[in-house]
């Protein structure tokens, strides 16, 4: 296990110092924002572009990657993300925001995919699980430290900016440094989301609700915060105690989803997230241990249904069609997040900073619901396989697994028919 963290250490160096980066910038942003006097709908198109280019970028980084190799384009995302953090400081308006955050999604959303397929190459099926529990473990550190930074320095400055900068930049030297051995070239994959859909409606509808609640949480929970009067310090905390809860559940969640019919946990994560709402929506933030409690709670499943989804998807999936699956979902998922602002920016502008958990509420309400009658619809296929895959569902900017890893690295999967196959059989 050593040597294959060693294997991979600049590697996750790399990462390290990129999503340290990513998690002050992405807490900066909308704190800034709400410092200039920037309406919520305004804040909610600033999230919206980082989403569009997220999701183009998910379809382009493959084809840059196919014509000069993953260590080039590496360098080039890094040095665009860090271009568009010096942008930030030195034109402080929203439609130029709306620009520059969305080289901030284009080069994150690549950044991932070449980090997590170069990654995959360089461990086995053995220890696959254990070194991408490190990754996340790396992943979520960074992201914690750089939304903790903000609180040291000053939001209406061009300071924290040039720190956001200058830790970007040092995310090029490990994996330029380094002697090891490049990554062989992405693989090039279709997307087919209607015949996703027929497959497996509970998929593809959860990964939906699962984008517009991770876009809403991760473009205006910030602004929520600074809205209610929460300290910069505090509104980090919240973010990242979210985190922490979603990080602790997101094992026992997967495992009870190998032990039961996947969409009957989907159904009590659902129900979770409705009462976390409901608690934050009755006490507010006035009572900071109930507050910071329901955060943690609602982490717990704010972050691990994207991993349900992708679970029950490939359940229904060939093992030749994991990567076809995994792509349509992310596709699926990066179009909600371009909505999931703009809607939660409007309902916070007409009824207030709260509305922000309301339409929380309401979306996991339909992600229950929807499973509850997908169950009625469908019964769960009788024969399972595992493997020993650990999906990683997000962080604070709720990225999905690029779909270009090794298809063997996917979650387990049942041998099953999709409704109209079974019902040609039938006729047949």
């Amino acid at each position: 296990m050593f040597q294959s963290i060693r294997s991979v250490a600049s590697l996750l160096l790399s990462t390290f110092f990129l999503l340290t980066a990513m998690g002050l910038s992405g807490y900066l942003v909308p704190v800034r924002a709400v410092a200039e006097g920037w309406s919520t709908f305004a804040i909610s198109l600033i999230a919206t572009g980082y989403a569009i280019a997220f999701t183009v970028s998910c379809i382009v980084t493959p084809r840059l990657v196919l014509r000069v190799g993953h260590v080039r384009v590496f360098g080039a995302l890094t040095t665009i993300m860090a271009m568009s953090y010096l942008l930030h400081s030195l034109i402080v308006h929203p439609a130029a925001w709306v620009l520059t955050r969305a080289m901030a999604g284009f080069s994150i959303a690549g950044a991932y995919m070449i980090i997590e397929s170069w990654l995959n190459e360089r461990v086995s099926n053995e220890n696959r699980g254990a070194l991408f529990s490190v990754y996340m473990m790396v992943s979520m550190s960074a992201v914690m430290i750089g939304q903790y930074i903000v609180p040291f320095g000053d939001p209406m400055s061009a300071s924290l900016f040039m720190i956001c900068t200058l830790i970007c930049s040092m995310a090029v030297m490990p994996t330029a440094l380094s002697s090891a051995q490049s990554p062989q070239p992405l693989t090039q994959v279709k997307f087919d989301v209607p015949a996703l859909y027929r497959r497996s409606p509970a998929a593809v509808i959860g990964t939906l609700l699962a984008g517009l609640i991770a876009s809403a949480w991760g473009g205006l929970g910030p602004v929520y915060a600074t809205q209610l009067g929460l300290s910069t310090i505090e509104g980090a905390t919240m973010l990242a105690i979210a985190m922490v809860g979603g990080a602790i559940f997101q094992y026992p969640l997967g495992r009870a989803s190998d032990r039961m019919d996947r969409r009957r946990v989907m159904i009590f994560a659902g129900l979770i997230g409705i009462l976390a709402c409901v608690i934050t929506l009755i006490f507010g933030v006035d009572n900071r241990i109930i507050f910071f409690a329901g955060m943690m709670f609602l982490g717990t499943v704010l972050f691990p249904i994207y991993s349900l989804n992708v679970a029950h998807a490939n359940d229904h999936a060939q093992p030749d069609e994991f990567v076809e699956v995994s792509s349509g979902l992310m596709i699926t998922y990066g179009v909600a997040t371009m909505v999931g602002p703009i809607v939660t920016g409007v309902a916070m502008d007409w009824f207030g900073p709260h509305a922000l958990f309301a339409v929380l509420a309401i979306c996991f309400a339909i992600y229950s619901a929807h499973a509850a009658w997908r169950i009625s619809r469908r019964e769960q296929p009788s024969e399972k396989m595992r493997s020993d895959f650990l999906a990683m569902a997000a962080m604070p900017d709720l990225t999905p697994q690029s779909a270009e890893l090794d298809p063997r690295s996917d979650p387990s999967y049942y041998e099953d028919q999709s409704e109209e196959e079974t019902a040609d059989a039938a006729g047949s």
